[in-house]
């Protein structure tokens, strides 16, 4: 007789189901686990033999055979502890089999019996919705996988405390969703002096989900300005939060507080490689531009990146997925983000101050800028140049606008883009807006379809940066309330594309 049990194998952010069989037949006595496990599974029966030992379960003298099928599936990760105990007690008839059969299990056991927190709760509670089963995890993944409502969760301290309730000695309470307390940022718009175009330029970007280019000299602002972009921000939609959620439960970094609603803002440092921005290593994990999945990617310093990576960016800014290709997997990722980045003009950063500038200007600065590639800084809907600060301002009284008061605006253009693209799933934000969908919302009236053919004109617009002003200039004209993309509207997105005076 074969007791079954049920785990599940990761492939991106896709759980796959994962039959565990274990069957106890005469013979001479051992454990093996087959079906394609990696190091880490195959050590599991060393933890289940443990972890039965201190629960006073001697296993019998027998030959016991776990079998993880699909066989051709790669099995890779410590979660399959549970499981394995959940099926080898069933087959032990500790547990009964039949609800054994009906469980989804992931989790890691010590050698007492504990179950330890594991990656993947939430993706897998997903998969064990859609079959129909009950999901059996640790206590600290209970209120992240409960978040999924569609199935009943079971969070045990032990494997102890999993025994008592399928035995009906102590039912366990399904585990209830937990939301992780938002940590109010002190960081506020107002807090910056000047910089007025800069601020609106971000007030755009966020409306609109655009990607944002700030070249200005070292000290005038730019880190600043863009550490204020979460207040800003609207929080995530539930189907963002829980579409969000499984990237980070596959990367480890939900806690036991659960999901949040506050967008991902990502700031990896200029020496991060190719597989930490855009996913790959061990087991293909994502990337930071997964992780900032419906949020903001800040890349400071953004010239200093290498090439190569630089390079990587482009087809996953348009396609809003990448799909990391190894050797022994290919995974596809979802990497819809705001990117916005931030540069100095130059290598000594004083391009624009005579009295600070290298001996190199402004050659200096072509090749600096130049590390951008003409294809990726077309990408980026907005180019601001951000001026020096005087030292005198500094000491005038914040009297700009708040965060709260921007964030105000930019929460209203999100909500009729929301309308907009109401039942598009492809669609959420006017970034989003391509082809025929392009022309409907966006087309412009007269006057200023004859200054954006100007401009086009004027500065070589290429196809790309031709829609794109188009797209920017509907949020502008979303900030506005605004039913038809005016002269005016045009006007102001236009400023947005024209060549920084670093490249000209």
């Amino acid at each position: 007789m074969v007791a079954l049990a049920y785990t599940v194998a990761f492939d991106g952010i896709e759980a796959r189901l994962v039959e565990v069989q274990c069957a106890i037949t005469p013979g001479i006595p051992a454990f093996a686990i087959v079906g394609l496990p990696d190091k880490a599974v195959s050590e599991a029966r060393e933890r289940v033999r443990s972890a039965l030992s201190a629960m006073a379960i001697a296993l019998p003298s027998k030959r016991i055979t776990v079998n993880l099928s699909p066989a051709d599936l790669p099995k890779e990760g410590s979660h399959f502890d549970l499981p394995i105990a959940l099926a080898l007690l069933a087959a032990l008839d500790i547990v009964p089999k039949d609800d054994a059969a009906q469980t989804v299990a992931l989790g890691e056991l010590s050698l007492d019996g504990r179950l330890v927190p594991v990656i993947g709760a939430l993706p897998a509670a997903m998969t064990a919705a859609e079959d129909d089963r009950t999901l059996l995890c640790p206590a600290g993944c209970g209120a992240e996988a409960a978040w999924v409502g569609a199935t009943k969760v079971i969070a045990p301290t032990s494997l102890m405390e999993a025994v008592r309730h399928y035995t009906g000695q102590s039912v366990l309470t399904p585990a209830k969703p937990g939301e992780a307390t938002a940590v109010k940022t002190a960081r506020d718009l107002s807090e910056v002096k000047g910089q007025e175009r800069a601020k609106r330029a971000l007030e755009i970007a966020a409306a609109g989900r655009h990607h944002l280019l700030m070249v200005g000299s070292p000290g005038s602002g730019k880190s600043m300005l863009a550490a204020r972009i979460p207040g800003i921000l609207p929080p995530l939609t539930p189907a963002e939060a829980l579409e969000t959620s499984m990237i980070h439960s596959l990367s480890g970094l939900l806690d036991e507080g659960g999901i949040s609603r506050e967008r991902p803002f990502r700031e990896p440092h200029h020496t991060a490689s190719m597989a930490a921005i855009v996913g790959g290593g061990r087991n293909a994990k994502p990337g930071e531009i997964s992780l900032a999945h419906n949020g903001v990617l800040f890349m400071d310093e953004f010239p200093e990146f290498p090439r190569a990576v630089l390079e990587t960016l482009r087809q996953p800014i348009e396609t809003g997925q990448v799909v990391v290709a190894r050797a022994n997997a290919h995974v596809r990722y979802p990497c819809r983000f705001m990117l916005v980045a931030a540069a100095n003009p130059c290598r000594c950063g004083y391009l624009t101050d005579p009295a600070k500038a290298c001996a190199r200007v402004p050659l200096c600065g072509e090749d600096y800028l130049g590390r951008i590639s003409g294809p990726l800084m077309d990408r980026f809907d907005l180019r601001v140049e951000v001026p020096p600060v005087a030292y005198t301002d500094l000491d005038l009284p914040a009297d700009g606008e708040t965060s709260e008061q921007v964030a105000a605006r930019v929460s209203a253009a999100r909500h009729i883009q929301a309308k907009r693209f109401k039942g598009q799933s492809d669609r959420r934000v006017n970034a989003d807006l391509e082809g025929q969908a392009l022309e409907e919302v966006a087309t412009p009236d007269d006057e200023g379809r004859a200054l954006l053919v100007k401009v086009a004109e004027r500065f070589g617009l290429s196809a790309r940066g031709y829609h794109r002003v188009l797209r920017v200039a509907r949020t502008i004209a979303d900030l506005e309330g605004a039913a038809e993309v005016g002269r005016a509207h045009i006007a102001e997105a236009v400023s947005y594309r024209l060549p920084l005076s670093k490249e000209t």
